[in-house]
């Protein structure tokens, strides 16, 4: 009886185990079939605990299961999302560049060339911006009197500086923005620097050799006016003067009248007139057989850097109402009036003569003056006399309404496409010189 009793326990205990290695294989071994899709239960008192319908299997952590890997599906494809969007923006924009403009003609560049906006409009605010996206470069542009050394946000690794050369207090200033640049380029701040220089109207520009990197220096670029000798067009540049932006020249549209109106005077000249300079002669020749009276003429002595509302109106509707604008030298032979009379569609008569100096033909140019205009094919007509002017007024005569028409609509393309295709230029040489390059 006892032998029997230690039978029956031991074969309870057998069968318990087997019991219990089955149902630990049940639940955690055995594979799982996908359950069918089921209707949705509208018991109002809520999900039961489990249920068990027909052959499915009840998985107490079935729920669980896909909550996670819906969890996991999400992170997944947000991580494929913040990848593919940061290739996209590598492949989009490969280079941050901040323009800082110290000098007006920096408005030229962002205004005029790359079409920019600024923030606020008010020209006399004291801090003004802008961004855009060009090629595969990010640009931001500051400028106004609160845009000094260190009380400004550095947000790029690469500078363009925007700078007045042209007389010595105006150099002292560029000076101290060239230092404070040299700084951030050796704190590791930045790694690039380009300047934009409003040079000298002479070309005495040796003060920013010193700055270059191929002196020893670490500004990159130089972008500069006039014919400076030392354009090479490796880091070197030759950047055109532009508009008179310091004055508030604005950028014009251009209009069906503008281009098909008739126009009331042959030409135009409203400007200073140095005693013993060429501009004295041309006011004697326009004054023989009453030429001044067929052209807009507004002569005085002395140079006035600002224009009162009234002049600048005046100026304005000289060159829209004019088919030629007279354009003598000054100290340059390149002036602001040659650009302002290309945005109205007054042709400019050029004085094409060398002035005093150190400008001159380049390794680049031999077509001084005005190479980078020549070079680019700009439909001017160039004189190297004013005695030739009565000449070109008597032809001018004759034309029709029509021709003019041509002449204006191959002017305003011709400084349009100028325009774009130094903006085109100016960002090419950035990246450049600033991307790194793929070669191994």
């Amino acid at each position: 009886m006892r032998g029997a009793r230690k039978r029956l326990c031991s074969a309870l205990i057998v069968a318990y185990g087997l019991f219990s290695l089955y149902a630990a294989y049940t639940v955690f071994l055995r594979p799982r079939r996908t359950a069918a899709p089921r209707p949705p239960h509208r018991d109002r008192r809520g999900p039961r605990d489990h249920v068990a319908v027909g052959n499915e299997e009840w998985n107490p952590w079935e729920g669980e299961e896909k909550s996670e890997l819906l969890a996991s599906q999400q992170r997944y494809e947000a991580n494929l999302k913040m990848i593919k969007n940061a290739r996209s923006h590598l492949e989009q924009t490969s280079l941050r560049v901040q323009i800082w403009g110290k000098a007006a003609i920096g408005l030229y560049l962002w205004q005029h060339i790359f079409g920019g906006h600024l923030q606020p409009d008010d020209v006399s605010a004291q801090w003004r911006e802008g961004s855009q996206k060009a090629g595969k470069t990010y640009f931001s542009f500051i400028t106004g009197p609160s845009v000094v050394p260190g009380y400004f946000s550095v947000e790029a690794e690469n500078v363009v500086l925007v700078l007045n050369g042209r007389e010595k207090a105006k150099i002292t200033y560029a000076t101290q923005w060239l230092h404070y640049a040299q700084t951030l380029i050796q704190t590791h701040k930045i790694q690039h620097v380009a300047v934009v220089l409003l040079g000298n109207e002479q070309c005495s520009n040796e003060w920013i050799q010193p700055y270059l990197k191929r002196h020893g220096g670490f500004v990159n670029l130089l972008f500069v006016t006039y014919d400076y000798v030392l354009v090479n067009e490796e880091d070197i540049f030759q950047w055109p003067l532009g508009v008179a932006t310091y004055r508030n020249f604005p950028v014009v549209e251009p209009s069906w009248s503008m281009l098909h109106d008739p126009r009331s005077h042959l030409c135009n000249f409203l400007g200073t007139v140095y005693k013993n300079s060429s501009r004295e002669t041309l006011m004697e020749i326009l004054k023989q057989d009453g030429l001044d009276k067929l052209c807009w003429i507004a002569a005085r002595e002395q140079w006035q850097p600002q224009e009162t509302n009234e002049s600048f109106k005046n100026y304005q509707d000289a060159l829209l109402q004019s088919d030629l604008t007279l354009c003598p030298v000054g100290i340059n032979t390149e002036c602001y009036r040659i650009y302002e009379a290309c945005s109205y569609g007054s042709l400019p008569v050029i004085e094409d003569v060398m002035t005093p100096g150190d400008c001159g033909n380049s390794s680049m140019y031999h077509s001084a003056p005005l190479q980078l205009l020549k070079t680019m094919g700009a439909p001017f007509i160039f004189i190297k006399n004013w005695k030739e002017l009565p000449a070109v007024l008597e032809k001018e005569k004759k034309m029709s309404l029509q021709e003019k028409i041509q002449r204006r609509k191959k002017l305003m393309e011709w400084y349009q496409n100028f325009k774009a295709w130094m903006r085109q230029k100016f960002i090419n040489t950035l990246e450049n010189s600033f991307l790194p390059s793929d070669k191994g």
